[in-house]
């Protein structure tokens, strides 16, 4: 009898399939196995350590979190991520992996098993969260030498950008190949991406996802970034999902809009008249109390803190306000169906299954405590004081701290993944910038 995995395989001549899994950069890691030998398999196992590499591929201490042998998880299909590769030169699929201890229990560092828990603590209460991605990023001129700053690329124009482009149609046309090779992938790789539009950057672009369930849009985020470095090699050029690549240039987030609906499909913000809910007040407070506490998930970076400036039209605090963008938490004007919160911090560089994990944690947090929110902000919140930790060393210090938040995601979970984001800026500290040797070399 032909299951269903084998079926997908022979309708579109699969040759080899990509098995991956994100670790907790968000970095796809796995081997690639010819058909057969992923069929008869029937998964695949990888070292539980895999999922602990640094983004620079060092590894923190792995004794507490895996234990002292290293032992291999077993890695299951979920067949429902499946996808053919659409820029392989062969018929390649790819297939997102679950995380297993031998003993079936999903492994809790897991990104997608973190993101699962989550979505069960809100099936306990006959909720379910629905989010749609904005994903900002940039196409750079592709160069060698990383001490030399970034670029903006070189369109059919001929030129590179100059000035900012916000909104420009003639600006995305610049790059028509790229964009409908992109597109074309983007439909064959079935991730659902809804609109265009150029961002304020030089080079710098937004795609919209259509809303939708959360691991499902985590999945098509995840291998949206993939298909876009691919597309931009195809094309000559880089494309960099970096907070923060150009010095003079704005950043690069990813928002997340979320809803909640009940059992019966209403929007657990709005009541029947039509006005806000006692629930959606609950859950921006949640977002004021427990976002400055974890925005180390929101900016995993020592680059993500670069965008999170006051003048770089990205927030700063964790005020909220109706269709007010200098807010850190912003409500699109919307019917009462529709009712929902952005949350305008995330970076883009975030791990998609993380973010949106944390973000919906948050709310949940907020609701089960029935916090309440402050007055919604009607001015500019660009000169108001920071609420948000200003690198990364003090947010994993908060993260590790958020008792609440770790009982959401997990103990080991955040133990791990503080681990490896401090090994990171260890790592980072211990670089000599060039603006230290341009203003101490010869000064002090």
């Amino acid at each position: 009898m032909t299951t269903p995995i084998a079926q997908l395989l022979a309708d579109h001549r699969i040759h080899e399939v990509e098995c991956i899994i994100p670790d907790i950069t968000g970095i796809a890691r796995g081997k690639i196995m010819p058909k057969d030998l992923f069929l008869s398999a029937g998964e695949m196992r990888l070292p539980k350590s895999v999922l602990l590499n640094t983004v620079n591929g060092q590894q923190p201490d792995n004794t507490p979190y895996v234990g002292d042998t290293d032992p291999d998880m077993v890695c299951k299909p979920d067949i429902n991520t499946f996808r053919v590769v659409p820029w392989a030169k062969e018929n390649v699929a790819v297939v997102i992996h679950d995380c297993h201890e031998w003993d079936g229990r999903a492994v809790s560092l897991s990104p997608r098993a973190v993101l699962r828990k989550v979505l069960e603590l809100y099936a306990q209460k006959g909720w379910n969260p629905v989010v749609a991605p904005e994903m900002e990023f940039f196409l750079v001129a592709r160069q060698q030498n990383p001490h030399e700053p970034l670029q903006p690329p070189i369109g059919r124009s001929g030129k590179p950008e100059a000035g900012r482009q916000s909104y420009s149609v003639d600006a995305v046309n610049d790059f028509d190949p790229f964009f409908m090779e992109l597109s074309q992938f983007c439909e064959v790789h079935n991730l659902g991406v809804e609109t265009l539009i150029h961002e304020a950057g030089a080079g710098q672009m937004e795609i919209n996802f259509n809303h939708g369930e959360p691991l499902e849009l985590a999945d098509r985020v995840f291998l949206f970034k993939r298909a876009v470095r691919e597309t931009a090699l195809r094309h000559g050029i880089f494309a960099t999902f970096m907070a923060k690549p150009m010095e003079m240039e704005p950043g690069s987030a990813m928002h997340i809009h979320q809803s909640i609906l009940d059992k019966d499909g209403n929007n657990v913000f709005s009541q029947a008249d039509g006005t806000a809910s006692p629930a959606f007040f609950h859950y921006i407070a949640g977002l004021q109390k427990y976002v400055p506490q974890v925005t180390a998930l929101f900016a995993p970076y020592v680059n993500s803190y670069r965008r999170l400036t006051p003048d770089m039209s990205a927030p700063t605090n964790v005020q909220w306000g109706y269709d007010n963008r200098t807010c850190g938490i912003r409500i699109p004007n919307s019917s009462p169906a529709a009712r929902r919160v952005e949350n305008r911090v995330p970076g883009v560089d975030v791990n998609p299954y993380l973010a949106i994990a944390t973000t919906l944690a948050c709310g949940y947090l907020g609701m089960l405590e029935q916090e309440q929110p402050s007055a919604p902000l009607t001015a500019s919140a660009w000169q108001m004081e920071a609420a948000l930790p200003r690198h990364l060393e003090d947010a994993i210090r908060l993260l590790r701290e958020c008792g609440p938040m770790r009982g959401v995601l997990g103990e080991l979970f955040i133990d791990a993944f503080c681990a490896v984001k401090e090994l990171e800026f260890r790592t980072y500290n211990r670089v000599i910038s060039s603006w230290e040797r341009e203003h101490l070399l010869l000064l002090v």
